[in-house]
């Protein structure tokens, strides 16, 4: 008996050549969004800045205006005026400090001014970006309420300010 030679209905070898380039594509792309997560998973919180006390990064000024103003369920008294403090944090460059300006009345924030203090041109965007974008964030709000973490595309900052009105809260009562 003669084996058969019925050909098999075809089938192509493999995937056509533009899924080779969507395949490498969707690769990079859930290469991308891993490597995204991992740094933000590193970025230093409020919490990992580190103490203050060293130079002028340390020191804390106020000019109050006079009263005191007693916020409803937040336990704290805070007295009308203008603070100021510096806050550091941690960058891919090192050690940066960020300068707050908080002028405070009846509790609330009623200004907020960022004085940059950039070691590099990458430090003076990211501190320039968020000088530009934080008083949408805090303007108006209790001082008891502010907390950044992500101000205009810069995260790192939010740091050193969130150290800067931990300052200005001792500073104020």
């Amino acid at each position: 008996m003669r084996p058969s030679t019925r050909k098999s209905p075809s089938v192509p070898a493999g995937p056509p050549a533009n899924n080779s380039a969507l395949r490498r594509t969707l690769y990079a792309g859930i290469a991308g969004l891993s490597l995204a997560g991992t740094v933000a998973g590193c970025a230093p919180s409020a919490a990992d800045a580190p103490p203050a006390g060293n130079g002028a990064a340390g020191r804390t000024s106020a000019a109050p205006s006079g009263g005191s103003t007693a916020l409803a369920g937040s336990g704290g008294s805070y007295k009308d005026g203008t603070y100021s403090a510096d806050g550091n944090y941690v960058s891919p460059n090192g050690t940066e400090t960020v300068g707050v300006q908080l002028t405070l009345a009846a509790g609330r924030v009623t200004d907020v001014q960022i004085t940059q203090h950039p070691s590099n041109p990458n430090t003076r965007k990211f501190q320039g970006e968020f000088a530009g974008g934080i008083a949408a964030h805090v303007v108006g709000r209790n001082l008891d309420e502010l907390n950044v973490s992500k101000v205009a595309g810069s995260s790192l900052t939010s740091g050193g300010f969130n150290q800067a009105v931990g300052k200005i809260k001792s500073e104020a009562q």
